[in-house]
């Protein structure tokens, strides 16, 4: 049997205090490398200092919006892959494994373990291939693995944004809201702006192509659309003082007036559940920045239940576990992660 554990960064579910300061606390430690030198008793007091100075803003984003849908979201993104396997004729257990809430990576292994899994494929919903999340949540799979002294067969995916399903679905949520909303996308005073996670320049510098696959995706899915002029801003927690990727998406919808824009139609591609990232952050915040420059505010809702996304997961899984060649797809071993058995869609298009 082949288990597929779906990693996911993960997000607290109510957002109360005692939630979000031991999540936050989890990911600076985690992070910690963006400002090295520190012994381990310094990061851990670092890591606490910064996750209680950045909880009451998180709490008070988490208000707004009642809380995050993301686990259930991404337990019926789960739920989905297993049915679309099955539907293949793959026996296969589908498990969630969040790097900073539960379900655990950890509680993902064990699990996986004890239902008799004899290959497991750790498949990160990232479309976006980045340090901190694919990178870092496969890595800490393998570890998990080691740590609980199994000896199975482990195979991880990287990159997929290319995948062609993926990239219309996501055309398609922009399309369909465009209409629903009466807007036409051609239209002068129309400007497309698509919204990315941000990420510490400091990887980029290391050998990380996150920029460069996100402006590929922008780029893919506004060819679609038959839009040659789009904006591309960076979502971006700045928290340790350190350069993050430009230019913000708060300045890029600034930018949007000058350039003659009277409305935006916001789509945060790089994300694949609803959370605090575009309920907060895009719906309240930055419709309060576009709105006070004068400017019309809509954001595409993000397709984590289209039926296609499914085919497209279980494109990849079977991709990474028939010999190569055999599969639905094309992998090529990934770059990000070069230290084997990692595949993605990326390496041959850049």
């Amino acid at each position: 049997m082949i288990g597929v554990v779906l990693l996911n960064f993960g997000e607290p579910d109510t957002g109360s205090f005692e939630e979000v300061v031991p999540y936050l606390e989890r990911i600076f430690v985690a992070n910690a490398s963006l400002e090295p030198g520190r012994p381990i008793e310094e990061v851990r007091r670092r890591a606490r200092e910064l996750a209680e100075a950045r909880a009451p803003g998180l709490v008070e984003e988490y208000r707004k919006i009642g809380g995050s849908p993301l686990r259930a979201q991404a337990e019926g993104q789960a739920d989905a892959l297993s049915a679309e396997l099955s539907a293949r004729g793959r026996e296969a257990r589908v498990l969630l494994g969040m790097q900073f809430t539960q379900p655990t990576i950890a509680a993902a292994v064990e699990r996986a373990r004890a239902e008799g899994v004899e290959k497991l494929v750790g498949l990160p919903v990232y479309p976006l291939c980045g340090h901190s999340t694919s990178v870092a949540a496969l890595a800490e799979l393998e570890r998990e693995i080691e740590a609980s002294g199994w000896s199975v067969p482990l195979a991880g995916i990287g990159g997929w944004h290319p995948h062609p399903a993926y990239l219309e679905l996501r055309a398609d949520a922009i399309r369909r809201y465009v209409e629903g909303a009466g807007l036409d996308l051609a239209d002068a005073g129309t400007r497309l702006v698509f919204s990315v996670h941000g990420t510490p320049v400091r990887y980029l510098e290391a050998g990380s192509r996150y920029d460069k696959y996100a402006e590929a995706c922008c780029r893919s899915v506004a060819g679609k659309l038959g839009v040659d002029d789009f904006l591309l801003g960076y979502q971006n927690h700045a928290n340790r003082g350190i350069p993050w990727t430009q230019p913000e998406i708060d300045d890029v919808i600034r930018g949007a007036v000058s350039e003659g824009a009277s409305r935006v139609v916001v789509d945060p591609i790089s994300f694949m559940h609803e959370q605090s990232e575009t309920l907060a952050e895009l719906d309240v915040d930055l419709r309060e920045i576009a709105e006070g420059a004068g400017l019309d505010f809509h954001r595409v809702p993000i397709p984590h239940a289209d039926a296609r996304l499914s085919g497209v997961l279980a494109d990849l899984v079977e991709s990474t576990i028939e010999e190569a060649g055999s599969g639905p797809l094309e992998l090529f071993p990934c770059r990000c992660k070069p230290d084997g058995g990692v595949y993605c869609l990326n390496s041959d298009r850049l």
